[in-house]
């Protein structure tokens, strides 16, 4: 093998984020959190975007000493937020651009469908959907100062394995989450046809339960039924995230375009015995 192709093959460039800079939204806890954790270790300069200044002074505690972390207190749905987030990653990535967006940030509603507010569809698709799409637009500036051919800048859509079934653990419908992240989904798709010519790479991790704010309850009052419910029999561990973002963000992922990659345990196929269906 010539020594030139070893070199590309080798973990180290394969799988290496130094030098990379990052925005998170949603940041500041739950899947957010490792996943800015996560690109810290690995050498990347990161960003974090959420709703509460709280939050995000909590967050900043447990990330600044690990590597470069910066935070803003911003709500995505709203245009001042974004305009104002967009100027701060102007100012922290001049030079370099931003090379890997997260777009995590995220909303969730339970009720029955009798009690559904349309307010609250609204809020969960606004969120999930709308936000994901306008960040991402107005952001192509600094992604398109980061891409080139060989490393293409990287936009990450956090969907869940809710849009690729209809979830039934949590035995409260969730009918705008389901529908919202279904659509992140294929929104992803049609930003990578249109983003790919451009060297910008654009991907969905759809997780299953892992342990974070939005799920804590669920996993309290469930986590039986979630574990039966998975090939795996657990919820997930925070590296097995953290290992799918690695590859999305590295010379290992750059080819991989339009994809949804779930990470659920295999749950999004399981059709085994669902005991608790009974008394739903």
């Amino acid at each position: 093998m010539p020594e030139s192709q070893q070199s590309t093959l080798a973990v180290a460039q394969l799988f290496g984020l130094s030098g990379k800079t990052a925005l998170v939204t949603g940041g500041s806890s739950g899947l957010g959190l490792i996943m800015a954790e996560t690109l810290l270790r690995a050498g990347v300069r990161v960003v974090i975007a959420s709703r509460k200044q709280d939050k995000c002074d909590e967050a900043l505690a447990r990330l600044q000493p690990l590597g470069d972390c910066q935070a803003l207190a911003a709500d995505v749905t709203q245009p001042a937020d974004r305009q104002r987030l967009h100027d701060f990653l102007q100012q922290q990535f001049a030079d370099a651009g931003l090379s890997i967006l997260v777009n995590n940030a995220g909303a969730n509603w339970g009720a029955v469908i009798e009690d559904y507010p349309d307010e609250a569809f609204a809020k969960v698709m606004n969120t999930n959907v709308n936000a994901v799409f306008s960040l991402t637009r107005e952001l192509l500036p600094l992604l398109s100062r980061a891409a080139s051919a060989q490393d293409p800048a990287r936009v990450i859509n956090i969907g869940s394995m809710d849009g690729l079934q209809v979830p039934i653990v949590q035995r409260v419908p969730t009918f705008a989450y389901s529908a919202s992240k279904a659509a992140l989904h294929h929104l992803t798709r049609t930003l990578a046809v249109d983003l790919g010519p451009r060297h910008m790479t654009v991907n969905a991790v759809a997780p299953g339960f892992f342990q974070s704010r939005m799920t804590d309850h669920v996993l309290r009052e469930f986590g039986d039924d979630i574990a039966a419910d998975s090939p795996m029999g657990r919820a997930g561990q925070p590296e097995e995230i953290a290992g799918v973002l690695v590859y999305l963000a590295s010379r290992a992922g750059a080819y991989t375009n339009g994809a949804v990659i779930p990470v659920d345990g295999g749950t999004h196929v399981s059709k085994g015995s669902r005991p608790w269906m009974a008394d739903v």
